[in-house]
């Protein structure tokens, strides 16, 4: 083989390779025809498009934003009050138009919208008592506490607590024996309320007070009115001593407080408003300027104990004085307590009752 012949061969496998790679080239051209054809055809079906098109912004609406999506915390707290900052100073710019609005048009003026609560939602109850309902009046005459109400007995309460109480306990116990007239504290002393029942009826009390607790905490009231029932079992929450409260005035005095009872409006909550009243003295001492306050809201009962002072004729000041809680009414059972065989008027079922949260039962 002549050496001749080697550059010949090297030509020809170049000619081959710079046909391989045109042939490549071509296909690419190929592929760019196809997009310049398809950017062709967009722009011919923007032109077939009507011009009311044209006219619109390209943009009609902003990007949705969220403050959540910013990942630094202090930037995101910033971003947030900042917000806050601007929907505050909108809602003022609106309520000063709205007053301007009404300031012009005077006694023409539309009337103020109602806001939306819970309250004004609720769901109505059937059981709602009409204070002139002829049945209402006889139930009140022939109840457990008609005796009471027709001044035949005088309240007398004794207040107990479960076995082995801690000292948050007995401390509660004996706040509450200065709220309620003629209250006393006895030690449990590993004694069954079936037994201490039949004691409190021999000596004149006419109400059984039992404070339960779970981890050191008030959590539980048993209120039995005594001899014929009902009986109540509440949930305590949020207690509140004394020592605890701030700008609190100094301890109640001996004067029977005035009682106030809000929002008690069906059957089940007039009898449990009557069990309330049923624990103070009929005529209260108004030298004493003390009230003691039963508000129902949401099915939960706020306690609150008060002294009022009289500043000039139209100016009244208010002094909390202690303690304070709040209830829930868990079961109504009627007589006495009997945890086996007793018969309950009412039973709080979670699952059940608080589905609808329009819908309270007191």
């Amino acid at each position: 083989m002549d050496r001749a012949d080697l550059p010949e061969k090297n030509m020809d496998f170049d000619e081959e390779s710079k046909q391989r790679t045109g042939k490549k080239k071509k296909g690419k051209g190929k592929k760019s025809t196809k997009v310049i054809k398809s950017e062709e055809t967009i722009v011919k079906k923007d032109e077939t498009e009507p011009a009311s098109m044209d006219a619109a912004p390209e943009m009609a609406f902003p990007p949705t934003f969220s403050v959540s999506e910013i990942k630094n915390k202090q930037r995101r707290h910033v971003m947030f009050m900042k917000y806050k900052q601007e929907k505050r100073k909108v809602r003022l710019e609106i309520r000063k138009k709205r007053k301007k609005e009404r300031e012009a048009l005077g006694d023409k003026a539309p009337p103020k919208e109602v806001p939306k609560t819970i309250e004004n939602q609720r769901v109505y109850d059937e059981t709602t008592v009409d204070p002139g309902d002829e049945e209402v009046a006889f139930d009140e005459g022939t109840d457990e506490f008609s005796a009471y109400f027709n001044r035949l007995t005088n309240p007398k309460v004794l207040i107990t607590t479960s076995d082995r109480p801690k000292t948050r306990t007995i401390m509660f116990c004996n706040q509450l024996a200065t709220v309620i007239p003629d209250a006393h504290v006895y030690y449990r002393r590993g004694l069954a309320l079936k037994r201490i029942i039949p004691q409190c009826v021999s000596r004149g009390f006419t109400y059984l007070m039992v404070i339960n607790e779970d981890r050191k905490v008030p959590n539980g009231m048993v209120l039995c009115h005594l001899p014929d029932g009902p009986t109540a079992h509440f949930k305590i929450s949020n207690v509140r001593l004394r020592k605890e409260m701030k700008r609190r005035g100094k301890e109640p005095t001996a004067h029977s407080p005035e009682v106030i009872l809000n929002n008690f409006t069906t059957r089940l909550g007039h009898s449990i408003g009557r069990l309330f009243a049923a624990l103070y003295p009929h005529d209260p001492h108004f030298v004493g300027r003390q009230v003691a306050t039963f508000h129902n809201q949401r099915d939960f009962i706020f306690f609150r104990f008060h002294r009022y002072i009289f500043k000039n004729e139209k100016r009244v000041g208010i002094q909390e004085l202690g303690p304070r809680f709040t209830l829930k009414l868990r079961s109504l059972q009627k007589g006495s307590f009997d945890s086996k065989f007793g018969e309950y008027e009412w039973v709080h079922k979670r699952h059940e009752m608080d589905s609808c949260r329009r819908k309270f039962h007191l």
